[in-house]
């Protein structure tokens, strides 16, 4: 496959695209990894939607077999502190094992776990939630951050920095290559984020309308029919803060932070269990759950393949580098 787009991610991995699809819980499975790598880029399976290790072998095979030679790779998002019995470690050892080379790692600081990854041969993608996070991943050897602003899905850290921020600080601080996310599902927002000196864009939220992402027909529907103003921010009192859909589980969220300011993650935790979700994701009820969404909601108008996603993205991208000639050659004239 022959890169459209020379950048260090499309160099390193031989994407045609400088697009990654973020790990998605439950969602970010070998059929969406299969979908990203045919459409030209990579994606990650999520380590976390399988609490068996056995299942997480199985489908890395399974995205293997479908792959072929094409590259995709492993979402693992690290607990916020060592306790007990976690297996993290192990994790790292089966990607590893597996023959994937490149893994996504979040959620807190990946230093004492660099040795083992570079021992394993592993290239470590770091996501962080703002520049100064990934300072740090960068000063303890990290290959690539990706950096996730205030717009999207999921949980954007505590800071709340837009991506277009990010994009800027990022390309006059950091010397390792960056990747921006947060918000992101239009082509010229790739351009723009090549123009401040990121390496590519990760895309979340804009690929939950994709075909082949296995969730029930109503909950893709209704992210078509959302609009970027259909999210809220929740769990901040808990130091969680995370980006979803609107729906009575946010709103009582909401309202149990309100009336309690002692308020604990295990007071909310009957709510927002994951597992709430992902019967949301299963049975198109979108009335309870925590579920993951983000400000490109205000992009997503159509479910389709990834590929066809992907070919407008391109396209949108394409048109804004003409728009940009066109700004370059008035300049000249004057």
């Amino acid at each position: 496959m022959t890169p459209a787009w020379d950048t260090a991610l499309t160099r390193a991995f031989a994407l045609r695209l400088p697009v990654l699809a973020g790990g998605l819980q439950w969602l970010a499975d070998a059929d969406y990894v299969t979908a990203a790598a045919r459409s030209g880029i990579m994606g990650f399976i999520t380590a976390a939607s399988h609490a068996e290790t056995a299942d997480l072998r199985a489908e890395i095979a399974k995205a293997r077999r479908a792959c072929g030679s094409l590259p995709f790779g492993v979402n693992v998002s690290m607990l916020p502190k060592l306790v007990p019995g976690e297996k993290t470690e192990e994790i790292f050892r089966l990607i590893a094992g597996e023959g994937v080379t490149v893994i996504e790692t979040s959620g807190r600081n990946p230093e004492p776990y660099m040795d083992l990854l570079k021992s394993l041969g592993l290239t470590v993608i770091h996501k962080v939630p703002a520049v100064r996070y990934a300072l740090k991943a960068q000063a303890v050897g990290v290959d690539m951050v990706a950096i996730v602003g205030a717009e999207c899905g999921g949980h954007p850290g505590m800071d709340m920095i837009g991506s277009f921020v990010n994009a800027a600080m990022a390309g006059r601080d950091l010397e390792i290559p960056f990747l921006i996310g947060g918000g992101v599902g239009h082509g010229s927002q790739l351009v723009a984020a090549l123009a401040m000196g990121a390496a590519g864009v990760v895309m979340g939220t804009r690929l939950l309308v994709a075909t082949e992402l296995n969730a029930h027909p109503a909950y893709k529907q209704a992210l078509v029919d959302a609009t970027e103003r259909d999210t809220v921010l929740t769990m901040s009192s808990v130091r969680n803060t995370i980006r979803t859909l609107a729906n009575e589980t946010t709103a009582e969220v909401a309202r149990i932070e309100r009336e309690n300011p002692d308020v604990t993650i295990g007071d909310l935790l009957p709510l927002v269990s994951g597992r709430i979700g992902r019967e949301a994701y299963r049975t198109g009820d979108m009335s309870r759950g925590m579920l993951s969404a983000g400000h490109a909601l205000g992009l997503t108008d159509r479910i389709e393949p990834m590929a066809d996603i992907l070919a407008r993205f391109e396209a949108e991208a394409l048109a804004a580098l003409g728009r940009l000639d066109g700004v370059r050659r008035r300049e000249a004239a004057e």
